[in-house]
């Protein structure tokens, strides 16, 4: 047996297929939709996101950019799609969640060296080299098998944020701007009083909520809670996180507002705006009824309901060696948000490292660590060392060696951590040009 199996049709999945493939090596991908259904997804394509249809910034200041730029380097597959079905979103990568999903999808199922096939697998036991991208919602029959095989199969809970039909907002309603001006009028600001502001306290703290099973610990990632639970926190927490109003001055007053929700485009119609920061987990009579609560929003319809959903990863440090590769199954890997990262750009980068490994040892060539001055080599330090309390890691500069710039001026901070990444990439992609080849 030559090919290698890729389990999972995600963003994970997916990317390592293309790097595989495009290299020559045959691949067999599994896809368990529409067969079975995840709870979260809406469709059957590939790579199919479900929360937010951002990747985060382009800029080289900002660590998610900065991780774009080095994946750019060396050859992403899915973000040269993503770029290709764009939508206006400032300085980040906004992408039309259908196109992307329809641009993937042809070109996996298209490529001369991928069979896909519609089935659930069970077990960890799959014969030849195998990866795992199955993610947070890997099947349960699957799910309980790795945990049978790591003994510390971890899991927490994941929100997603309502869409809304821009052409049900009324006119006039709010003011289009980016945060300090960055990148265009990207984002629909609807502006709170504090009236206002204190009336949707009452609103999130007083709605019904959807209930985890007795036997589920509910245990969330920190940079993606649900608004009840950061409304729990104080009166003033989502004002200084997902409703900040810092940057955004509204037309009608000349000054910040009290509070700001930001809708951001998620079509390239313009139809599909998406509630910046408004994870929930309410039940969906409760959504509508404070969406309807907002400014000016008394007729809006939702699209698209928040929901909760299993989000599951492995202790990877206690289970991996080096490039995500199981230490006790050696022709095992794992990619994606299964194995300890946490975003769409980060799952990907995780997949292109596994095919890049899997490429070394199939060509019988060394594979030169990537440097930890990387935000590739600093996440995958990160995911292969022992932490007592291991949680999921997205990019950021707060896990990246510091250059000599004066700590005062962050923005000339990154742009030289940036700086200092990028010419390192180019030089490992330099060292290993036989992946390249």
């Amino acid at each position: 047996m030559n090919h290698v199996t890729i389990v999972g049709g995600g963003l994970a999945g997916c990317e390592a297929a293309l790097q595989l493939a495009d290299r020559g090596v045959p691949v067999h991908l599994y896809e368990m939709r529409p067969g079975t259904a995840t709870g979260a997804h809406r469709g059957d394509r590939l790579g199919e996101i479900v929360c937010s249809n951002s990747f985060k910034s382009t800029r080289l200041d900002n660590a998610s950019g900065l991780l774009k730029a080095e994946m750019n380097r060396l050859g992403c597959q899915l973000l040269e799609i993503a770029r290709g079905c764009s939508v206006p979103a400032g300085h980040a990568l906004g992408i039309d969640r259908e196109l992307f999903a329809d641009g993937v999808t042809r070109r996996v199922e298209s490529h001369s060296h991928v069979r896909v096939t519609r089935e659930e697998i069970h077990s960890i036991d799959v014969p030849g080299e195998v990866v795992f991208c199955t993610g947070p919602l890997t099947g349960n029959a699957l799910a309980r098998d790795m945990q049978r095989h790591s003994g510390d199969n971890l899991y927490f809970y994941d929100a997603i944020a309502p869409s809304l039909d821009g052409d049900s907002i009324a006119d006039g309603t709010g003011f289009w701007a980016s945060r300090y001006g960055k990148g265009g009028d990207d984002y629909l600001n609807i502006p709170f009083d504090r009236d206002d502001y204190r009336k949707l306290l009452e609103t999130i703290r007083s709605a019904d909520i959807v209930k985890s099973h007795d036997f589920e610990e509910e245990k969330y990632f920190e940079a993606c809670l649900p608004i009840e639970v950061l409304a729990a926190r104080g009166d003033d927490v989502l004002r200084y996180g997902p409703m900040k109003p810092r940057g955004l001055i509204d037309p009608a007053t000349g000054r910040e507002p009290y509070a700001v929700l930001q809708l951001r485009q998620e079509s390239r119609s313009g139809n599909l705006l998406g509630m910046v920061g408004f994870q929930t987990r309410m039940t969906w009579p409760a959504q509508k009824h404070m969406v309807r609560s907002f400014p000016g929003m008394d007729g809006v319809r939702l699209l698209r309901y928040g929901t909760i959903h299993r989000n599951m990863f492995l202790n990877t440090p206690a289970l991996c060696t080096r490039w995500l590769r199981d230490s006790r199954r050696t022709m095992v890997h794992y990619a994606g948000q299964i194995c300890g990262v946490e975003g769409y750009v980060e799952s990907i980068m995780s997949a292109m490292v596994v095919a890049f490994d899997i490429l070394a040892n199939r060509r019988g060539m060394p594979l030169t660590p990537i440097p930890c001055d990387t935000m590739i080599g600093a996440l995958m330090k990160y995911v292969h060392t022992p932490n007592a309390n291991f949680q999921p890691m997205n990019g950021n500069m707060g896990i990246m060696p510091r250059p000599t710039v004066p700590r005062r001026d962050r923005r000339q901070r990154n742009e030289g951590i940036s700086a200092i990444a990028l010419a390192s990439v180019d030089a490992w992609k330099k060292e290993n040009d036989h992946l390249f080849a």
